[in-house]
Parts: C-alpha cells; structure tokens; sequence
C-alpha cells in the first residue's frame, strides 16, 4: 500500500481523500491557493504545500503537482474529481514519473472522454447508443442533413465536454444555425477543442448512472445504479441509489451494460457509466474516468468505501469484492447543497458562513469542507456540502430527507437546501414518478416561504442589542 498520496484537488472531496487515507495508514499531502489558505483540506491533511497566489492555476498545473509530489516523498496522487481528475496528459506525466494515478491510465481517459471515440468504442462493444453522428461534425451544413435524417430534436454537443457544458438542445433547423457557433465557442474555451457531434435529443428521459470498480486483473464489478433525473440545465440537484423508477429487470440489464462496457475499454479503477432510460429503450450517454461527487449514496446502499477501493486498485490489489457480494440495502438521497439563490434564477450566493451546525441522527452523513467562519470564495463550484441520507424504504428515506434539511442551519449565504425540501414534498416526486423535465415543469416549487427561522430572528435582537449598549 501507499505510504504517502497527494491529493491535487480541494473542498469536500480533498477531505474526503483526507479520510481514506487516515484510515489505511496512508500520509496525506493538500496542495492549497491563496483563497484556499484557512480551507478545512488544509487542516485536515498531514502536510500543506501552497502552489500560488492565482485561485485557480496551482490547481491546474500537471507537471508542478507531479514535481511537488516526488519533493515531498509521496508514491501517488489522488485527483479527485473536476479539476485534473480526467486529464490524460496529467495521468501520463504521473506515470512518466514513477508515481501512481489513481484512476484508469492515460489511453483509456482520452479514449472516453473523446464523446464521439467512447460511441464507438460502445457501439463496437454491443452497448447501445443513441442515433446520431459516427464522428465529429466538420459544418453547420452537415449538421443539418444530419439532423434532418435523425429527426428533430438534437442535441450539439462538445466532444472533449462534461459537466453540463458544451450542450444545446435544438427543435428546429433555425436553433441549430444559431446553436453551431456557440457551442463551437463555448467547447473552444472550456476545454480546448472546438470539435462538436450530435446525437438525437431522448426528451424528458431518466438520466441513470451506473457506478463500477475494476481491477488491473480485469475484475469488474457494478455498485447498482443512480438516478441523477433531478437536474437544472444539466447540473445535478439531487441523486438517489438505487433509483426508485427502474425494473429490477432494467436495473440488471444497466448493470450488465456497465460491466460490459468497462470491460470493453480494459477500464481500471472506479468509474460511472451513464445512461438515458425511455420506457424500455436504454442508451449509453458517456462515462466518466473518476470517482463522481454523488458516489456517497452507492456506498450508502451497498457498504463500499469506493476511495478506499481506488486506493487498493491502484496500488495493484485485486478488487475485495465479487458481484454477488454486493447488495444493495434501502434507499440514499445526496442532496448538493450549494450557495445559490433558487428565487434569484439559482445566482451564486459567495460570502462568510456566520453559523453552521451540521444535521445528523440515523442514516445522515454530510461531506463538506465549511465551518462557521468560512467564507466561500468565488473561484470555484458554489458547492458547500454534500447531505446523504438513507433509509430502509423510500417513503423513510423522504422524511428523513426533510427531517436532515430542516435541521441544518447554514447562516451569512443563502442556499439550495429549502428549496430541495420542497422537491421532496411534491406529490410526483414522492410517488416515484420524475424524470429531466421535472425541475423545469416545476416552477412552482421557487415559491417557498422565506421567513427566517426563530434561532436566527433572536440572534440578530441579540446583536441589535449588544450593539446598541456598545457590548
């Protein structure tokens, strides 16, 4: 095993490493920026080393965090996820350097995460994909007998994209004309490529996730599935596993395919595959070469420690699990808590945290890395913390979904968190019955009450008082 790791990320997944590593014995090395400088992955690692002024360059730079982590001793380097974690130029120079990468090797990142290569790669594999173009697309004109082929809707999509970037829905041949420059513009600048496919638009689909571990023996194994439906212009919201929508006939066929698709690229370490499900059709959308932020809820339900599993893998160790070892028990619920005013269009809401008391009880985990004092700063994901819950049914794990919420103070920001509680009381979520489309067929759901919660209207007297008798 590792004695020493480099974690070259930040925020509640740089403390979650943290934790992996304390249990296995394993050092921990945190890399930080000027306004990560107090940052609780800082405190919490075994050593701290500060890579620059500039927010984000320190944690963008391969070969400085290849270099710092041969100086400081360390025989890996964690990547977390965003940021490098799916860089295959950062996985080669960490080889090229003796040092492990934990995560798939460099051939298989750029392969999947080249959109139009990982169809292929699919297609060849038996794995279906949705309609759409073989390659990229090289004009507009192409696009547009391409769409008309396919039938509208379409989807332009960035091949080198993630992360809900890079991606324009369009209905008629008129969106697409407008669509082709910027989405073109908007690959070119978020991640270098001005390469760009289609593919048929599934409207309103589930959008499910499957999360798999492999090891360098060529065991491959899934951890069930993740239902991400519940989204806003492409970014996740809130994920549950397993997902309370599929047969347990889809849910094995998911699975299989993940497997199988994994297996056909010769995949190490823990990745996802995603899937849109309509009805009975199911296509593969793209996989991700990392562990993903809701990988919380598939430990949740099956008792896996997933970053303890990339550890082993990537230190040659066969996989401590088969198949039919793993079940999966209940329901689990990430909610991504995020600094962001749902009433004002979901506007970043960066600031000091002036109070935070964490929830808690049964089935309630929170991954984070605020405290009270904290100031989010505006460089990076709005993000302040990852609430899990789980429970034995479904209908146990919505209370205690609300339940979480409503005990959870996060003062001096304003956050996603009422928002969410009334998601979870809406009839068709309860019920089971959502799917892409439900965030914005929902309006309604902004018009939560926003009066303040009597702790805090008596915190503020206090302070009113204190400051007028010059306390």
């Amino acid at each position: 095993m590792f004695k020493k790791l480099l974690i070259a990320n930040r925020g509640e997944i740089a403390v979650r490493i943290v934790r992996a590593c304390a249990e296995m014995g394993i050092r921990s090395v945190a890399i930080y920026t000027e306004p990560d400088r107090f940052a609780l992955h800082v405190k919490r690692a075994d050593e701290a080393h500060f890579v620059g002024e500039d927010p984000l360059a320190g944690y963008l730079d391969p070969r400085r965090i290849v270099d710092l982590a041969r100086e400081t001793g360390c025989d890996a380097i964690h990547p977390g996820y965003g940021f490098l974690s799916e860089n295959a130029d950062f996985a080669r120079i960490c080889e090229d350097a003796g040092l492990a990468f934990v995560g798939p090797d460099a051939e298989v990142i750029a392969r999947m995460g080249d959109k139009t290569a990982a169809r292929a790669a699919m297609r060849d594999a038996g794995v279906p994909v949705t309609p759409g173009s073989e390659g990229n697309l090289e004009t507009c004109d192409e696009a547009l007998s391409l769409a008309d082929t396919i039938g509208y809707p379409v989807m332009l999509k960035a091949t080198s994209g993630g992360g809900g970037r890079g991606i324009r829905r369009c209905d008629t041949p008129a969106q697409l004309e407008q669509a082709w420059e910027r989405v073109i513009s908007e690959a070119t600048k978020a991640f270098g490529s001005a390469d760009v496919f289609m593919e048929k638009c599934v409207v309103e689909p589930h959008h499910i996730e499957v999360q798999i571990l492999a090891d360098s023996i060529g065991n491959v194994i899934h951890l069930f599935e993740r239902d991400c439906s519940i989204q806003r212009r492409n970014q996740k919201l809130i994920e549950i596993a397993p997902s309370p929508q599929l047969t347990p006939e889809q849910r094995a066929y998911v699975g299989e395919m993940a497997v199988r698709a994994a297996s056909a690229v010769g995949y190490e370490n823990a990745g996802t595959v995603e899937f849109l499900v309509k009805g009975n059709e199911v296509y593969f959308m793209e996989m991700n070469t990392r562990v993903q932020v809701e990988h919380t809820i598939s430990e949740a339900i099956t008792g896996v420690d997933i970053v303890r599993e990339q550890l082993r893998i990537a230190a040659g160790l066969k996989l401590a699990y088969r198949q039919e070892d793993i079940r999966h028990h209940g329901y689990a619920i990430q909610f991504r808590i995020n600094a962001e005013d749902p009433k004002n269009d979901f506007l970043p809401s960066f600031g000091r945290i002036t109070r935070y008391y964490a929830p808690g009880g049964p089935g309630v985990r929170t991954d984070t890395a605020i405290y009270t004092g904290y100031t989010i700063p505006p460089y990076f994901d709005s993000m302040c913390l990852k609430l899990i819950v789980w429970g034995m049914s479904w209908e146990e794990t919505l209370d205690r979904g609300i339940r979480a919420l409503n005990d959870m103070r996060l003062q001096g920001v304003k956050t996603t968190a009422p928002y969410y509680q009334e998601i979870l009381r809406h009839p068709d979520f309860r019920s089971g019955h959502f799917d892409t489309g439900f965030v914005p067929s929902h309006p309604e759901l902004l018009n939560y009450s926003v009066k303040r919660n009597p702790e805090e209207v008596a915190l503020a007297i206090a302070a009113a008082i204190a400051a007028h008798a010059g306390l």
